[in-house]
């Protein structure tokens, strides 16, 4: 019987009891992203793009360009003095290439076909106005896709993630290591740019599988074996370290056996995200909160879905949304717990009440701490039951409701019933009152 919790029909937490599924995509549909405060764009195996509105579900264009599947998309808004701002997003495919599309008009901008291997992730430095794109290189392009600089080959695996640092700098995830890269502009007066390799951080033992910028100070990543690391985005130093993604009590001579015989999906960081105050990580099956001011898990849910969590978000509110390869949707509210004096602490997961071997000293430390400080758990309120097949991904839109999207080559608007209810008979209303005035004049 799976260990998962479930919950009945009676949802009072979750608003989101109307739905309009969007159909178009011919494949699975991996991305999701948000261009304004009500239009987003999808896109996925199909190599097509599609831009939606997030009220009334409405296609607005499909973008036809590529020829293999989409391998990332990144959103970005150009205001150049003469022009209005202009809505733009940038999307990379395995047929190596990467094309900019006007959101407004739906054409295609600009395209390059000058790579040697697929881009995998993008990024925008919307401060100093460049893309980067991440594949065997990392190059740096202007809004009109001129190539300003590139790095050298860094290696076969290439560039899985990218995340902006202060300072001109970011940092990038090549296999295990964490490469420090920083942007300057050329001192000769042009528009030319140089990128430098300033730092490599081999604190890693398996490939980096996420990575996160929580602040202008903090970043965090996580690996395919459970490492989490929190790193200074200033000076790149580690702040804090956790790898214990079984059961603490286990002998450290006999991990490297655990380790084999756990499937990597148990321990793989899949999505990492953050409210500044803490981390939220999904984990193979389970959802982690990490504080990062405690430096230590103050919530879990070890199986929150029967397979791996692809992707979770913080809402504004205390709820976290996450989806899954079970085909799943669900809303968890963050908690605190009464707790009592006898209760006892849970050990395992981030090594959860502290860093390593700690001596007796450290210990009692910790248990006065434990002691002092609040203890929080994660309470399914919602479960969206739409998808077929695995949820890659969402965009919360506050109160235009939610859009997933799966690998059943469908997306889903939920909305919240009451509100759109309501929304309807004001509709209604009008009209007849509309209507009433033409009777009365004519």
């Amino acid at each position: 019987k799976s260990s998962v919790q479930t919950i009945g029909e009676e949802q009072i937490q979750n608003p989101y009891t109307e739905l309009l599924v969007l159909k178009g995509h011919q494949d699975i549909v991996r991305f999701l992203v948000q261009i304004d405060d009500c239009r987003f764009a999808s896109a996925g195996d199909d190599g097509i793009i599609f831009l939606w509105n997030a009220q009334t579900g409405e296609k607005l264009h499909e973008l036809h360009g590529h020829t293999h599947k989409i391998t990332a998309i990144a959103p970005f808004s150009s205001s150049d003095v003469a022009e209005e701002k202009t809505n733009l997003i940038i999307t990379a495919s395995a047929d190596r290439t990467v094309i900019v599309w006007d959101c407004t008009s739906g054409r295609q901008v600009q395209k390059v076909s000058c790579f040697h291997s697929t881009v995998k992730c993008l990024t925008v430095l919307q401060r100093l106005n460049v893309w980067l794109s991440g594949g065997s290189d990392l190059c740096v392009w202007n809004q009109k896709l001129d190539l300003l600089c590139k790095t050298s080959h860094l290696s076969d695996a290439g560039i899985s993630a990218l995340v902006e640092l202060p300072k001109n700098c970011v940092a990038a995830a090549v296999g295990k290591d964490l490469i420090i890269f920083r942007l300057s502009a050329s001192n000769n007066g042009s528009e030319g740019w140089n990128i430098l390799e300033v730092k490599r951080l081999v604190d890693h033992q398996d490939n980096i599988s996420s990575l996160v910028s929580v602040n202008d100070l903090t970043f965090v990543t996580g690996s395919h074996i459970g490492e989490l690391i929190v790193w200074d985005a200033l000076d790149w130093t580690k702040q804090a370290s956790e790898c214990n993604f079984w059961d603490s009590s286990v002998h450290p001579d006999v991990q490297p056996e655990i380790k084999l015989s756990q499937s990597p999906h148990e321990t793989s960081v899949q999505h990492l995200t953050s409210d500044e105050e803490c981390v939220f990580a999904a984990v193979g099956k389970g959802i982690y909160v990490y504080n990062l001011q405690m430096k230590r898990v103050i919530a879990c849910q070890r199986t929150a879905h029967d397979s791996s969590v692809l992707h979770i978000e913080k809402l504004p509110n205390r709820q976290l949304i996450s989806c899954s390869e079970d085909g799943s949707v669900r809303i968890w509210e963050l908690r605190e717990k009464q707790q009592l004096p006898a209760e006892p602490v849970p050990t395992g997961f981030f090594n959860m009440w502290g860093f390593g071997r700690t001596n007796k000293q450290a210990n009692q430390a910790a248990k006065k701490v434990q002691e002092n400080t609040p203890v929080y758990f994660l309470e399914l309120v919602g479960d969206l039951i739409g998808h077929s097949s695995a949820v890659q991904m969402f965009l919360y839109f506050g109160e235009l409701g939610l859009a997933t999207c799966s690998a059943d080559h469908l997306i889903i608007l939920w909305k919240d019933g009451e509100r759109e209810s309501s929304l309807r008979s004001l509709t209604l209303f009008k009209k007849l009152a509309q209507n009433g005035d033409l009777q009365l004049k004519l």
